[in-house]
């Protein structure tokens, strides 16, 4: 990253700590539910390790208090950003009464909380898209200045809902930005396994949009992305989707073992790019990130986290009849 590459792009010394304070708070609830579900204490993880960047990246770069956004299932940086809290995220992991998400019904992962427009996800993967693509319709037809973005993995990027959603976006000239989350694996199946073009981006033209290929790792290049396609989704100039290139670090959940499918140097590769460490290195280069800063940014996370694991494990359950409730019209 060049010298002073935030200021270029608009940011202050202040939004870009808060960016990687994000990015570390992220990783750190990440690695707590890894514990706590080896600890036979939550059912489920499905990691954001090393994806961190382009969440808070493009998250950043949007309007946070007006637009919408279809997280998948590894956004734990997205909703953080638009406002779920570490608690909230625990009492989801815990399964609990509490949890916005669902109510403790749902997998942890199945995002959605209206008061901060995250649409509700479902397990089908790609789902998310044409209800993206939906709320960009609306917001054409009310003329209502704002986007939404929609976020996927590129394995979800060869389902059917994909090619559609991007097709009617593209033929309406809808504001939506749609940010494919290349972390090189559907599962166990490498990229070059699932795609025949040369990139995700490269898709793009077929729909009628811009496509762009963008390092993953490096959050301002995702937040010149996503700004430039909100800027021309604002312009009634229409969609585009954006391939923030990146790695999984962790196995695709805690229910798969990827040893069988990936070499463990090649993830040892990867984690000498991992986010935290580059822009930890380029905040410190421009003088944002003393060693001070750094250790009172950590101490508040820890705090943070451990404060939200104990009142997630011990808040209360859903009662059993609730499982009956909001399936039919009270």
């Amino acid at each position: 990253m060049s010298q002073n590459r935030h200021k270029e792009l608009g940011l202050t010394d202040e939004q870009v700590l808060h960016m990687y304070k994000m990015m570390l708070l992220a990783r750190k609830i990440d690695e707590r539910m890894w514990l706590l579900n080896r600890a036979g204490k939550i059912p489920f993880v499905i990691s954001c390790q090393g994806q961190e960047a382009a969440q808070i990246g493009a998250s950043f770069a949007l309007d946070r208090e007006h637009d919408y956004v279809a997280p998948y299932y590894r956004d734990m940086g997205v909703v953080l950003a638009f406002g779920m809290t570490s608690k909230e995220l625990m009492l989801s992991g815990f399964a609990k009464a509490e949890d916005p998400n669902s109510g403790g019904r749902q997998m942890p992962g199945h995002f959605g909380q209206k008061k901060n427009r995250i649409l509700t996800g479902s397990s089908p993967v790609t789902t998310q898209l044409p209800h993206a693509v939906g709320v960009a319709l609306a917001a054409k037809m009310r003329k209502d200045p704002i986007v939404s973005l929609v976020t996927l993995g590129e394995g979800s990027s060869n389902q059917g809902d994909f090619h559609e959603g991007l097709n009617f976006a593209g033929v309406h000239k809808l504001p939506v930005i749609t940010m494919v989350e290349n972390n090189k694996y559907a599962i166990s199946v490498p990229i070059e396994k699932q795609i025949a073009s040369e990139t995700v981006a490269d898709r793009a033209q077929g729909y009628g949009m811009p496509g762009y290929t963008v390092d993953g790792n490096d959050p301002l290049a995702v937040y010149e992305a996503v700004k430039n396609a909100r800027e021309r989704a604002i312009n009634g100039e229409g969609p585009t989707l954006i391939e923030a290139v990146s790695y999984r670090l962790t196995a695709h959940s805690s229910d798969d073992d990827d040893r069988t499918y990936r070499e463990s140097k090649e993830v040892d590769e990867a984690k000498k790019k991992d986010s935290l460490i580059t822009f930890a290195k380029y905040l410190q280069d421009e003088n944002i990130l003393s060693e001070d800063v750094e250790k009172q940014v950590n101490d508040e996370i820890a705090k943070e986290v451990n404060e939200a694991t104990d009142y997630a494990e011990n808040a209360a359950y859903a009662q059993p009849e609730d499982a009956l409730r909001y399936v039919y019209e009270e």
